[in-house]
């Protein structure tokens, strides 16, 4: 059963000498490598056998609806039975589906066929992410080092989306439409085997005590609700850049630059993840996410009017910036927020904010980029961190750490005693005057 451990330190360094934590990191880290593969792998594949972008966006577009929607059961179920309980079967069957998704492809099935299949795929997509990060907080519950695991997650996951879908778009173009999918496949049931296979390290089970009437969700605490919001604009920001970017590039006759751009973007995500995983932070993380996402929205709102590309490239730079304060922050409350027994289900309910909120603004940037020029599209991730800020002010005393006493929270219950940061106190403060 993993332990919480007392740490007054905080950066990288201590992060990585936590007992046991390569034990799961390294399995981690394989097993999460297909998760930013298999959408890119989808679209080229299907692109080669219709012909047509619009049915290979669809097809892709419901494995990662199907996949938002899905994950937080997977992450409930997780926290009542424990990881490895889910993730093998889940393993099990998402690779059946891509494999059946593949042949149907390869065969020119009908589409009715393929979204039949997307729709079980999507909804198996093993949850390492959110998995890795209910592994830390097991583990470093109370600890100032969670912020600086919050960071560590984030820069990887970062890390995922840049080396994944290069990955698989040099295996489809260089030797197979297929050969993305099945090196996805591949990964998955290697890298989730052999992560469901640490069992030392995964958190406690918590099934309902005798007298409970129902078990504690992490959608219950309104703290996760106000957060899901949030992360849905943050969705907005991934989805609205991609779309845009590449309708920008294209417009101007400068397709060749959009991974340049993206990688600015991206890298400035990756920088300011490491940063903050380093710094000793004395200021409480609700604080702490209502400025970053105030900047975050605020540095979006330039997007739409820049035309020329070094500028572009600098005000993306920038925007990918602030986001990572914004997520690392997000993900670092949960901590507080949520009771032990709900924390896997509670990253999984973020995680699928994020791929949601980013399957509707390509969509919604898609549809303005099309009717009414390139840099419309950039308004997607403007309008969704704004519609996101409105809420985190209005609701913002809902990210007030919940108290360390209780029946849901209570050590009988599997939480992790914990102190509250003398900034939180001074949080409740100003929230009740």
């Amino acid at each position: 059963m993993a332990s919480a451990v007392k740490d007054s330190r905080s950066g990288y360094g201590p992060l990585l000498r936590t007992p046991g934590a390569w034990t799961f990191l390294l399995p981690g880290f394989l097993a999460r490598q297909p998760f930013a593969m298999l959408t890119i792998g989808i679209v080229l594949l299907v692109e080669s056998t219709t012909g047509s972008y619009g049915i290979a966006g669809a097809v892709s577009a419901a494995t990662g609806v199907s996949m938002a929607l899905f994950a937080p059961q997977s992450g409930k179920l997780a926290d009542r039975f424990g990881q490895r309980a889910v993730l093998i079967p889940g393993v099990l069957v998402h690779v059946a589906g891509v494999a059946a998704l593949t042949a149907l492809a390869l065969a020119h099935a009908p589409l009715w066929a393929l979204f039949a299949v997307a729709v079980p795929t999507g909804a198996s997509t093993p949850q390492v992410g959110p998995m890795v990060r209910a592994r830390w907080a097991a583990r470093l519950g109370g600890s100032p080092l969670m912020p600086t695991a919050a960071a560590f997650e984030s820069v990887t996951d970062e890390f995922t989306f840049v080396v994944g879908p290069v990955l698989a778009t040099a295996l489809c173009t260089g030797i197979h439409p297929a050969a993305g999918l099945v090196a996805e496949a591949a990964l998955t049931l290697a890298g989730g085997l052999l992560f469901a296979s640490q069992r030392r390290s995964q958190p406690p089970v918590h099934r309902p005590q005798g007298g409970d009437r129902a078990r504690v969700s992490a959608l219950s605490v309104p703290g996760v609700r106000v957060l899901i919001v949030a992360f849905l604009g943050i969705g907005a920001v991934f989805g609205g850049m991609q779309v845009s970017l590449t309708a920008f590039t294209q417009h101007i006759g400068q397709p060749g630059i959009n991974g340049v751009l993206y990688g600015i973007f991206a890298g400035g995500n990756m920088l300011a993840g490491i940063a903050c995983g380093a710094i000793s932070w004395k200021v409480g993380p609700r604080r702490r996410l209502l400025v970053a996402y105030g900047l975050l929205a605020l540095a979006t709102t330039p997007l739409w009017a820049v035309t020329a590309v070094p500028l572009l490239g600098a005000v993306g730079l920038v925007v990918g910036l602030c986001i990572a304060p914004a997520l690392i922050t997000g993900y670092t409350l949960v901590e507080s927020l949520v009771p032990a027994a709900a924390r896997t289900e509670a990253f999984t309910w973020l995680t699928g904010a994020v791929a949601l909120g980013q399957a509707a603004a390509a969509t919604s940037a898609g549809q303005l980029a099309d009717g009414f020029g390139p840099s419309t599209g950039f308004l997607v991730p403007l309008v969704g961190t704004a519609l996101a800020l409105t809420v985190l002010l209005a609701l913002r005393a809902h990210l007030l750490p919940r108290p360390s006493s209780g029946a849901a929270g209570s050590p009988a219950h599997g939480a992790i005693a914990q102190a509250p940061a003398v900034s939180d106190d001074r949080e409740r403060e100003l929230a009740r005057a």
